[in-house]
């Protein structure tokens, strides 16, 4: 597949270059519409979009958008059902995809290229709880032994961002530039830079990790919008509506949000005017996002699963499980959080309302996984600060209860689905459930709790919350 730009960016000697890596859906319901919104309202120009894929999967995909000439339809859906469509237009130029990357490196290399994005999943990233990069990894650990001279095949986003930056500091020396991580995940843009730090310590490339020192940063951002990978009927829906057959067509949700801080190393485009919120630190917006909307998403996954629900919307709609991500926000989390720039109350219940929102369909499957990630992630850090004010949170210590009913079911087998945790081990899992008192086990464990493991007011607060949720579910919650 041959790249494509558009005839309007072919002729314009000042336009600049904003690649992203990472084809997926969500870019395009999100990244891609806030840079639609900046051309269509005037008031910057200058910037079009180049997208590329590290990966083969997205081939097909990518083949399509360029017969598109890069144009494709996105349907958004309020909590009240009600839906739009719009026609994206900002993907100027698609960057096809070969083994070694070689246009995407050509590409990254640029003067004109001034922002590289990703998006490769929150595990795209290889790091441990300690933020250390796994080498154990098969695709790592071949990014590692590659070469910079064009011979390799990058697998990762190291590798893929090395090779970029090696082929950038020849070519042009002094060329700096922005590497902005789009992903989910805490602290995102330092995490990346230190993973990278770490990836080319390893390969031995001091010389290329001083340059990107000097001539890169990586600021962190807060990205939030729910979008479910496209199904035939959202293609069918759009024909129905617009008459357009268009076989990228993807839908999101209604709400979305951007927040960046504003570190950008050679220019940015005026994102603040396509609603981007742009500031200095992204902490206060990151941990509203991570402690209210993450982790009432898992305890409604959680407490839906234990119900007997498929989705997420259904747990959201009934009185009492809403009650229980309702009650861990307002009694204990806001606390935590205040003061803050955001209305907390109000992001809580704009969170409540996205996740009653049936037409999204999100399963608790989906968001019941990886509780060995979010128990530590998401929910210690409010039960932490909680303990160290003298407050007592009854009501975020029922989330790791009901985690536990949760692991409880899945070692008798009684989940309706498959359980998927990228790092917890079942055998100790099993071992810790069948200790004469599992409540203890379970909070002495030191992947979970970190420096709480094993404090008797933790015990006893998870003690409690099981004692709750038990009461719960023999009232026929089950």
């Amino acid at each position: 597949m041959t790249s494509f730009a558009t005839t309007q960016d072919q002729g314009a000697d000042d336009s600049l270059t904003w690649l992203h890596i990472g084809a997926g859906s969500f870019h395009r319901a999100h990244q891609a519409v806030y840079l639609h919104a900046l051309r269509e309202s005037g008031a910057d120009r200058r910037w079009q979009l180049a997208l590329a894929n590290i990966r083969a999967d997205m081939s097909p995909l990518l083949e399509a958008l360029a017969r598109q000439q890069g144009r494709y339809t996105l349907e958004t859906v309020t909590p009240q059902g009600e839906r739009s469509y719009q026609s994206i237009t900002s993907i100027g130029r698609i960057i096809g995809w070969d083994a070694q990357l070689s246009q995407l490196i050509a590409a990254g290399a640029e003067e004109r290229t001034r922002v590289i994005s990703f998006t490769v999943t929150e595990g795209g990233y290889y790091l441990d709880h300690q933020h250390r990069l796994d080498t154990g990894n098969a695709d790592l650990a071949d990014d590692l032994r590659c070469k910079l001279d064009g011979s390799g095949k990058p697998r990762t986003i190291y590798g893929a961002i090395a090779a970029i930056l090696q082929a950038r500091s020849q070519a042009h020396p002094q060329a700096a530039l922005t590497l902005l991580n789009c992903d989910n995940l805490r602290h995102n843009g330092e995490r990346f830079r230190d993973g990278l730090r770490q990836f080319l310590t390893l390969r031995g490339e001091s010389q290329l990790a001083a340059w990107v020192e000097t001539y890169t940063t990586s600021p962190n951002d807060m990205v939030d919008r729910i979008t479910p990978r496209p199904t035939p009927a959202v293609a069918e829906r759009v024909k129905q509506a617009t008459g357009v057959d268009d076989p990228c067509a993807l839908m999101g949700e209604f709400f979305i949000q951007w927040v960046i801080e504003d570190d950008f190393k050679a220019g940015r485009p005026r994102l603040e005017a396509a609603g981007v919120e742009m500031v200095k630190s992204v902490l206060p917006y990151e941990e509203a996002k991570i402690r209210i909307l993450n982790a009432s998403h898992s305890c409604i996954a959680w407490a839906g699963t234990l119900a007997g629900l498929q989705y997420i919307h259904e747990g959201t709609l009934r009185d009492d499980i809403r009650q229980m991500a309702y009650d861990y926000v307002t009694e204990d989390v806001i606390a935590c959080l205040t003061p803050s720039p955001i209305d907390l109350a109000a992001y809580r219940d704009t969170t409540l309302a996205r996740f009653g929102n049936p037409a999204i369909q999100d399963t608790n499957q989906r968001v019941a996984a990886d509780g060995y990630s979010k128990i530590p992630g998401f929910i210690r850090p409010t039960l932490q600060e909680s303990l160290a004010a003298g407050r007592t949170p009854l009501a975020t210590a029922l989330l790791p209860a009901l985690f536990l009913v949760f692991l409880q079911r899945w070692n008798e087998g009684k989940l309706p689905y498959e359980y998927q945790d990228g790092i917890f081990d079942p055998a100790a899992a099993r071992a810790m459930l069948a200790a004469a008192d599992p409540v203890q086990a379970f909070c002495e464990d030191k992947i979970l709790w970190g420096g709480l493991a094993g404090d008797q007011r933790l015990t006893g607060l998870v003690r409690e919350g099981v004692e709750r949720v038990r009461q719960w579910l023999a009232q026929g919650n089950q």
